[in-house]
């Protein structure tokens, strides 16, 4: 036995009792992974996007990230397995879903910006009659305070106290109607105000004041978004849940905390289900298992005038979990060798 492998048992079995085997190289865990439906990407990544982790999708607009996410959505639900597609911007098509064989009936689809709705009761009507109204009143009364409160959603995020406040309201000095267009760009980024009509704009007449317009907070579905996915998540039972930010710009996906990013990557190991994030810009960080950026490519014809399909190119950018143990090339060296190309081909295509 030569001293280097014994002086190694002596250290080991000293700290046997604090440390067990401090300097034995943990077995590397095999990551399971679910097909992406794309032959070369799955070869690339070792078997397809990984389980129990985050995976980014970035790139332009018509970059292919919602072709990839839908082809990893029907290899799932092909399989008999249950998924959730969070749409922030209420952009999802479930005919071209259906079209790539995605089972609708296995897909929970959250669309974010509803006003919420209160369902009718089983035999009241819409417009419920006085005598309805005071027997739905009796009933709410009657049922316990613990009852009641049963029904609140539980949500890992810290919930923030309801204070009522006034809303914020904006007042426009007199102008001019000439400078009406110059006002218009302004009032377009103020969003995270209400503008109403003020009593200094009563004396205005509507010739020289502009049109007054309610605008709504731009990141309200995406706050909504957030909190849906963080409740499908701790509740479980969903293979892959899908959050569409494709339409968030980066200076408002960037302001998403990275705790809520870690905690969604926590609660996914211990749910294993395969968390996508469709984004413009990469903004989880180390939290994300891998990380593919797309990119378009040349579009693909027949005859010259039939539209039959595109060509993608997806790039791995980050790959946390990868098969060998190698130190990270820097972003130079992202080159043909870690970048996948692949065709998305219409229904009529193969007509």
């Amino acid at each position: 036995m030569s001293s280097a492998h014994l002086l190694r048992l002596q250290i080991e079995s000293a700290l046997a009792s604090r440390i067990p085997s401090a300097l034995t190289p943990a077995p590397r865990i095999v990551r399971p992974t679910a097909s992406t439906g794309i032959a070369a990407l799955d070869e690339r990544l070792g078997g397809g996007l990984p389980t129990g982790a985050i995976s980014e999708l970035t790139g332009p607009e018509c970059s292919g990230r919602t072709s990839l996410a839908l082809s990893f959505v029907a290899e799932l639900t092909g399989a008999g397995r249950v998924c959730a597609w969070v749409d922030v911007s209420d952009a999802f098509d479930p005919e071209s879903a259906a079209a790539v064989g995605v089972d609708l009936e296995r897909l929970l689809w959250i669309r974010c910006g509803e006003s919420p709705r209160q369902l009718a009761l089983p035999g009241f009507e819409e417009n419920p009659s006085a005598s309805e109204r005071a027997v739905r009143e009796s009933f709410a009364a009657k049922r316990p305070l613990a009852v009641r409160e049963s029904f609140a959603p539980r949500c890992a995020e810290p919930q923030p106290t309801i204070r009522r406040r006034s809303r914020e309201v904006i007042s426009l000095e007199p102008v001019d109607a000439c400078r009406v267009p110059h006002i218009c760009p302004v009032l377009a980024d103020v969003g995270a105000h209400e503008i109403r009509p003020s009593s200094a704009l009563c004396a205005l007449s509507p010739d020289s004041a502009p049109r007054l317009l309610r605008l709504r907070k731009p990141y309200s579905r995406l706050d909504q978004a957030l909190r849906v996915a963080d409740l499908l998540l701790q509740a479980g039972g969903f293979s892959a849940i899908v959050l569409d930010m494709a339409s968030v710009v980066p200076e408002f996906a960037l302001r998403v905390p990275l705790a809520t990013w870690f905690r969604y990557r926590a609660a996914a190991e211990r749910t294993q289900a395969s968390v996508l994030l469709l984004t413009q810009q990469a903004c989880t960080k180390s939290s994300a298992g891998v990380v593919l950026h797309c990119e378009a490519g040349p579009v693909l014809s027949e005859g010259g005038a039939v539209f039959t399909g595109a060509e993608y190119c997806v790039e791995i950018a980050r790959e946390r979990f990868a098969r060998e143990f190698s130190r990270k090339p820097p972003q130079s060296n992202y080159g043909p060798e870690r970048s996948v190309r692949w065709q998305s081909r219409t229904a009529w295509g193969g007509r």
